[in-house]
């Protein structure tokens, strides 16, 4: 499993880093775009919306964001306030309390709140087609896949008090202080090379690291528990190894939001 895993996201990283540093805006924003959809599709299935509600549901989303392209939308202000929230409360208690999804309107909502602030963030941080912009957006997304294999790492080597046992069984606390130490380093290392710039203090963007790779962690246990509730384990089998393609962004979507949203509501 896990050298199928490595094959697939060695075949994949060509195609993104091609896609983050090369492509003009307009297809940056439908690249990023299939790769929600794709997530969001996903989710659909896991809440077992009806065909015909699925793909309404997907046609919506997909008009919504050729239109927000168009029109040259952004996040606003509240939108940002809402998905800060959304994350750094709502979703601690959604795992604390294993709340179960609700058809309809509510999942509706709920897939919505994970995936659009994701997609805008994905186009506010690389705007155009720059190294500039390209670094900034990729020392992000490092920080996910730092945090990912950091916790896999640690956790094999020193796991021994579980994380979320009821969501993760193989997930622990030693994974998690693994992705902490990993994910400073990497952030002092990225703000040493000037990849991304933020005018805070390298001391600062640490500690602003920690929290992120909280919302890393909560990001891959609500999707893990998604999973469990629907009781699945390959959300799609389009990506062999890695459970979907919900299931290989769960952590970036949520560190996107919280990021971006940071970045926007500060000002930086």
């Amino acid at each position: 499993m896990l050298k199928t895993r490595i094959l697939t996201a060695l075949a994949l990283l060509p195609l993104m880093l091609a896609a983050l540093f090369l492509f003009p805006a307009h297809a940056w924003a439908g690249f990023s775009w299939l790769i929600i959809v794709l997530a969001l599709w996903e989710f659909s299935r896991m809440v077992a919306m009806p065909r015909g509600e699925k793909l309404a549901y997907l046609a919506i989303s997909t008009l919504f964001a050729g239109y927000a392209w168009l029109a040259g939308l952004k996040m606003p202000p509240a939108g940002h306030a809402l998905a800060l929230a959304f994350w750094l409360l709502l979703v601690p208690c959604w795992l604390a309390r294993r709340w179960r999804i609700r058809r309809g309107a509510t999942a509706w909502a709920l897939g919505w709140m994970l995936m659009l602030p994701a997609w805008f963030a994905f186009l506010e941080w690389r705007p155009e087609p720059s190294l500039a912009n390209g670094l900034a957006l990729l020392a992000v997304m490092g920080l996910v896949w730092v945090a990912d294999i950091a916790a896999y790492f640690s956790g094999k080597a020193f796991g021994r008090r579980k994380l979320a046992p009821s969501i993760s069984p193989a997930k622990s606390w030693e994974g998690v202080y693994g992705a902490v130490v990993c994910v400073a380093l990497y952030v002092a290392l990225v703000e040493h090379l000037g990849w991304i710039d933020t005018g805070l203090a390298p001391w600062a963007l640490v500690m602003l690291s920690l929290p992120l790779t909280a919302v890393s962690v909560c990001g891959d246990l609500l999707e893990s528990w998604f999973k469990r509730a629907a009781g699945i384990k390959d959300s799609s089998q389009l990506l062999p190894g890695h459970g979907g393609v919900y299931d290989r962004i769960d952590s970036l979507i949520a560190v996107l939001a919280v990021s971006n949203a940071l970045r926007v509501l500060a000002g930086l």
